[in-house]
Order: structure tokens, then sequence, then C-alpha cells
């Protein structure tokens, strides 16, 4: 399958920002999609084939990752929502619904807030507002084996927390690309990234949300459990939550159909 092209965006402070478009800019349904930590736009290869082709879908490569730039640190979350905003500007769309998995979900919930005009709907999978109390100390030393070890040495961990041993063994490609992907990435920003995430806290502001918003989680997922999920589904007022039988962290891949569908919804 070839690979999409790439378009760029620039942000506020200059930092490019690459997205993939998938359809053609001008359609009705708009979707923005931010990928999980240390993946990149192809993510959502499969949910864009699912969304159809009367929809607009702007995969992004959020900085720090795939061919975007990669400024030095430290991230802000806030930031990374508001490069979001930059690609809807470059691509002249006022509103879109934004989704986003994991890290990317973060991202889609930073956006609602700093940007309630332009969400149209916010898609948030196996996502959260807040890691805990131990969250800094955990991303550090996250961030620190990756950059004494290798990010190799992350790989078996990140596949049992990725994927169900069911999904590994029937889709081995999927698994493969996953793991190419996250063996290519710039260390100085997947450490600031993991920093950031672990500094994260956006739980004072969801009650700001007013668009509608629908959050699915994977019922093994032990990266951002389901406790989270319904964390953020209690905060955001008039949201939905869905938990996705035998998924994990990244439902999104395991279960494009059911991600497509509830992106449609909120279109």
């Amino acid at each position: 399958m070839p690979e999409t092209p790439l378009h760029y965006a620039s942000s506020a402070d200059g930092t490019r920002i690459a997205y993939a478009l998938h359809g053609q800019a001008g359609a009705k349904r708009r979707f923005a999609l931010v990928h999980s930590l240390a993946m990149d736009h192809s993510f959502w290869d499969t949910v864009a084939a699912e969304l159809g082709p009367d929809a607009a879908v702007a995969a992004l490569d959020a900085r720090g990752h795939g061919r975007s730039d990669k400024p030095a640190g430290p991230y802000r979350i806030e930031t990374f929502a508001d490069d979001v905003a930059s690609v809807l500007d470059a691509l002249g769309w006022e509103r879109a619904v934004v989704g986003g998995a994991s890290m990317g979900g973060s991202v889609a919930l930073a956006f609602g807030i700093r940007h309630p005009r332009r969400t149209a709907g916010l898609g948030l999978f196996d996502t959260t507002a807040w890691y805990g109390a131990t969250a800094p100390a955990d991303w550090e030393g996250r961030g620190r084996k990756a950059v004494q070890d290798g990010l190799a040495s992350l790989i078996a961990f990140q596949e049992t927390r990725w994927f169900t041993d069911d999904f590994r063994r029937d889709h081995p490609d999927v698994v493969e690309h996953c793991k190419r992907i996250f063996l290519a990435n710039d260390m100085p920003a997947y450490l600031e990234t993991c920093r950031m995430l672990g500094n994260m806290d956006q739980r004072a502001d969801l009650s700001r949300i007013e668009a509608p918003t629908r959050i699915l989680v994977g019922e093994e997922d032990y990266a951002t459990p389901v406790a989270m999920a319904q964390a953020l589904a209690d905060a955001i007022s008039g949201s939905t939550l869905c938990i996705l039988p035998r998924a994990r962290h990244l439902s999104p891949l395991e279960y494009p159909r059911e991600v497509a569908d509830s992106l449609l919804a909120l279109a």
C-alpha cells in the first residue's frame, strides 16, 4: 500500500508539523487525529479507511515524532494541542472532530479545553487526563531506560501493553509496523514527551469541555485502564463511555471499525 503523502503546517513557535490528509480537504466531515506515544500518522490509516470516502482526515505527526520537527524540550500538552490548531489553520478548517489515542487522547483533551469553538467533537481512545501521583517518577524512569538501554529494551514491555495475545498472533504485520515506528524515534524527543505525560494534569479543566465526547477503552488496557476512562466520563458532561472487549491499549488498531463509528457519530 503506497504511503500517504505528507503536508506541513507551521506552529506558533515555527515548529513544522507533518500530517497526512486522507480524502478531500473540502469534505463536510472533518477529523484531526493524533497518535499514541512513539507512533506516527500511519497509526490512523485503517481508521481513516473505515471513515469512508466522504470524510477528510488529517492524521498528524505530533511534534517530536515522525516527520515533524523535534525541537528541544520541555514539551507541554498545551503546545501539542495548539499544533493541532495550526494544522486546522493550514487546511482552512474552522472546526473539526478531534480524536486521539493514549498520548493523542490527552492532546485532544487539551485541544477541547483550549479551543472549544473549534472542537466539533472529541474522540478519546485509551487515554487519561492524569496518570497519577507517581507519574512524574514513573515516566522519567521509562524515558531514562530508553536513553540508557535503547528503545529496543522496551519492546517486550510495549508489545504486551499494545495488543492482546490473540491480536499479536493473528496480525504480526501490524505488530511489526508498530515496532519499526517505535524504534525509529528520536531519543531526546521521546524522553521529553515522557516527561510531558508524567507532569500532565488536566483534571481541573475537564468540566469546561462542552463538545460531544465519546470515550473508548480496551477492557484489558492496563496502560490507561478502565478506571481512568471512567474518570473522564464522570468529569465530562454528556460524554459516553464504551468498553471494548478483548482489547488492550491501542484499540484503534485492534478495533478500527468501532473507533471509526464513534468518530462518525460526532461528525
